[in-house]
């Protein structure tokens, strides 16, 4: 699956989740959506993991700064699972 592919499929659980009209993109952040706090971002990695079938690390769930960190580490689980 290619990052653009997992970009959308990101954005699309952003927009659901948080009620967001805003684009998403690779440079979004946390602040740039309305109700993406800290706890709202830990539900959002549990929904991640579970539509994409795997498990980020609480350290690499922690360390996300955007979207586009994000998109990169669902690409490298889905890697490892091929």
């Amino acid at each position: 699956m290619s990052n653009e592919e997992i970009l959308t499929r990101i954005a699309e659980i952003i927009a659901n989740k948080f009620e967001h009209n805003g684009e998403v993109t690779a440079a979004t952040v946390a602040s740039d959506v309305e109700g993406w706090d800290s706890v709202a971002h830990v539900e959002l990695i549990i929904e991640v993991e579970q539509h994409f079938g795997i498990r980020l690390t609480t350290g690499e769930a922690a360390a996300l700064a955007n979207v586009g960190e994000l998109v990169a580490a669902v690409g490298r689980h889905l890697e490892r699972k091929e």
